[in-house]
Formats: C-alpha cells, sequence, structure tokens
C-alpha cells in the first residue's frame, strides 16, 4: 500500500484524516560496516536434500559420477548408497548464507580456500549453514568497498559436520553504496552512463 489511513483523533486536523507514508524496510544483506567479527551468524531455515536434487544438480553439472546416480552401484561401495553431491553441498551451504549477509550488498565472490566434506550428506538430511567473520578490511583499489573473509558450516540435523569453506567477498560500504545508487539514477535520468568504483581495473585487491 502506498499509504495508511489513520483514523485516530490525535491524527486528524481539522476533521481531515491524515495519510501516514510507512517507513520502507528493504531485505538485504550486511554492508562492510555491519560485519561482526565476534558474531557467529546462523541461517535459517534449514535445507531437507532430496534424490531429486542430487540428481537434477548432477546431470545439470555434466556430471555422470555413479556414486550420485547409481543406486545399484552405490549400495556396493564403502557408504553403501548415495551420497550427495559434494558441490550441491557447497552451493546450498554458500546459498543459505545470502539473505542474512550479501544480498544486495555484494559486489564480487573473491575464492574459496580450505574446503571440505568431513562427512557425507544423504538424501533426506537436512543441512544447517552457519557463517563466522574471520577478516575484514577495506579494498585497497576499489574504495568505498571491502573485504570480508568468512568461515562456513554446514551440519547435519544430528549436528555432524558435513561441509567446511573458507570464502573471500567484496561487499559495498554503506555510504558507498547509497552514493553510487544515486550518481546512477541522475546519470540515468540524464541518459549517461556511470561506471561504478573501481570498474576501469579488472583486479581487486
Amino acid at each position: 500500500m502506498a499509504g495508511e489511513t489513520v483514523m485516530g483523533a490525535d491524527e486528524t486536523s481539522g476533521g481531515k484524516q491524515k495519510i501516514v507514508e510507512p517507513r520502507i524496510v528493504e531485505q538485504r544483506g550486511l554492508y562492510y560496516e555491519e560485519f561482526d567479527l565476534n558474531t557467529r551468524y546462523l541461517h535459517r531455515p534449514g535445507r531437507t536434500v532430496t534424490e531429486t536434487d542430487n540428481v537434477l544438480f548432477t546431470t545439470m553439472t555434466m556430471n555422470t559420477q555413479s556414486l550420485h546416480l547409481d543406486a545399484a552401484w552405490s549400495a556396493t561401495q564403502p557408504f553403501g548408497q548415495r551420497l550427495m553431491n559434494s558441490m550441491f553441498t557447497l552451493a546450498t551451504l554458500v546459498g543459505s548464507s545470502v539473505a542474512q549477509l550479501t544480498q544486495g550488498t555484494i559486489v564480487a565472490n573473491l575464492g574459496f580456500t580450505d574446503v571440505r566434506f568431513p562427512h557425507p550428506l544423504y538424501h533426506g538430511d537436512t543441512m544447517y549453514s552457519e557463517s563466522v567473520v574471520d577478516a575484514k578490511r577495506l579494498s585497497s583499489s576499489r574504495p568505498g568497498q571491502g573485504i570480508i573473509t568468512l568461515t562456513h558450516t554446514a551440519r547435519n540435523q544430528d549436528d555432524v559436520i558435513v561441509a567446511t569453506a573458507v570464502r573471500s567477498v567484496l561487499v559495498w560500504c554503506r555510504d558507498a553504496y547509497d552514493e553510487t545508487q544515486k550518481a546512477t539514477a541522475d546519470a540515468a535520468a540524464r541518459g549517461v552512463d556511470v561506471p561504478g568504483p573501481g570498474t576501469a581495473e579488472g583486479r581487486t585487491s
């Protein structure tokens, strides 16, 4: 609704109704300044993984690994059943963090280190993901942006860790984002393009 009609007597003037515009709250992730080194971010809801997830993701990514597709063959292997594709596990681990951490505030995903899958994830398991901020610093090559280092962890319904990954992500600082959005809107009104901070160079540091 564009506005709310308020009927209270203290909200009227001269017998006329006063229209109160509601405050707008847009769902987003965190800006650089808002990432807290002393916080464990728990991402909810959890994600129950299925056979359909496994087959679709595996075949869409051109992976013919029998350990994800062939139930009869997998039954003869050490785990006795098919395993969830580990790339699906990693993608879901990161994806679960987006709404809380980087939705609309990310500039770029920079890379991963120390990706591990210490325990299998099976059909019917439920993943619960969390993130901890290991480090943060302002970018030396892209003014108004900062680099966040995160450790993502996924646990199953029994609290057993099934995946971990260290990830570096480039995010906006709040003031720089607002200034860039305003400049972009003003430029669009004039019919010209405005490059964002650091776009003249492909590197990030």
